[in-house]
């Protein structure tokens, strides 16, 4: 089990522990529901510093980028970011990540935890463009710090002004005394602040002087738990979860990042499929009746048949209702097509929505 330069941090702070992606990592500190709250209506910081950073440099970058993601990484300029995914040759997904274009010859690629080693294996077996590769996934730290409150709580702590950060845009500067700090805005929770990527000889710096800042805005150090919450809220896809290694970007949803404009990995397929149509899809439901969804539970329709199964779920704290996301036939994914959730031996009423389920 790795541990992130922050783990003897969160040990003492008295988090709950728990092994992800083979790291030892805070699930919760004071309980979901509370840590939710903080960051839908406040400020609070994840260690997500198990994420992996790749960077590719050289003249023929952005020529290998193109050619292993789905979308247009031609449309970015530096200091811009772009939510993408990787295919691989089966239809399915190899992961999805964030391009940062740095300069013209220098792009950082952030990807999950749990898909270090294969990602930088894919990319490395495509990479015949002589393009510069370094994996500093085992260097680098990476917080979070997320709600409404984080650029006001923040703005002390850099030359900057973090309000001028827009949606998927990021500054490298200084922050917390640290110079060369990656900051951006690409989160994950849907309450808007920033990422913070610092070398690991500086994150414990950085933690102290993010939390004495933040002090007077409430700020709270968040666990796994509630970073699950806030995203299925979103209706943002986990990795493992809703996509993976058997489901397309069709299905799932992703069209919107699948740019049949140039060619990559496997495009003749998922555009066969975009024309042709898919048998399933990626749908969100909220239940209807009292009830909790959970992954692999059992989607049926209003015969009993299965027509599907859940990918993600949980009781939002923000709707207080069961909320999830789950594949199901085509015919069954049109919004307010009413569906059930097995769970265990009692099938719950649930409809499908729209996409969030957290409007703010």
């Amino acid at each position: 089990m790795k541990n992130t330069a922050l783990t003897h941090v969160h040990e003492a702070l008295g988090a709950k522990m728990v092994p992800f992606a083979g790291y030892n990592m805070p699930v919760q500190y004071e309980g979901v529901n509370a840590e939710h709250e903080t960051v839908r209506n406040g400020v609070g910081v994840f260690d997500v510093s198990h994420m992996g950073e790749f960077f590719l440099k050289g003249e023929n970058a952005l020529a290998l980028i193109q050619k292993i993601t789905t979308n247009d990484a031609s449309k970015l300029v530096p200091g811009k970011a772009q939510y993408t995914c990787m295919p691989n040759g089966d239809g399915g997904i190899v992961d999805d990540l964030i391009i940062y274009m740095i300069s013209e010859t220098e792009y950082m690629l952030v990807v999950n935890a749990s898909n270090i080693e294969k990602d930088w294996n894919w990319i490395s077996q495509h990479n015949d463009l002589n393009v510069e590769m370094e994996n500093h996934s085992e260097d680098w730290s990476l917080l979070a710090i997320q709600g409404p409150k984080a650029a006001e709580a923040m703005q002390s702590l850099t030359s900057v002004d973090l309000s001028a950060i827009k949606f998927y845009t990021f500054e490298i500067t200084d922050f917390a005394g640290i110079p060369n700090v990656v900051v951006s805005a690409t989160g994950y929770t849907g309450s808007g602040g920033f990422e913070v990527y610092v070398k690991n000889e500086d994150v414990e710096q950085l933690w102290k002087n993010v939390f004495e800042a933040g002090s007077d805005w409430g700020i709270k150090p968040i666990g796994l738990a509630a970073r699950d919450t806030l995203r299925l809220e979103m209706g943002y896809c986990l990795y493992g979860n809703d996509i993976d290694d058997t489901t397309s970007p069709i299905e799932a949803g992703l069209s919107w990042i699948t740019k049949f404009t140039k060619d990559f990995v496997n495009a003749e397929a998922l555009k066969k499929q975009k024309e042709e149509g898919v048998s399933r899809k990626l749908i969100a439901f909220e239940m209807t009746e009292r009830g909790i969804p959970r992954k692999d539970y059992e989607i049926v329709d209003s015969e009993g048949t299965i027509i599907g199964n859940v990918t993600s779920g949980t009781m939002s704290p923000s709707l207080g209702k069961g909320i999830g996301l789950g594949y199901v036939t085509i015919d069954n994914s049109k919004v307010d097509s009413e569906i059930k959730i097995q769970i265990r031996k009692k099938q719950v009423a649930a409809k499908v929505v729209k996409l969030p389920f957290y409007k703010g």
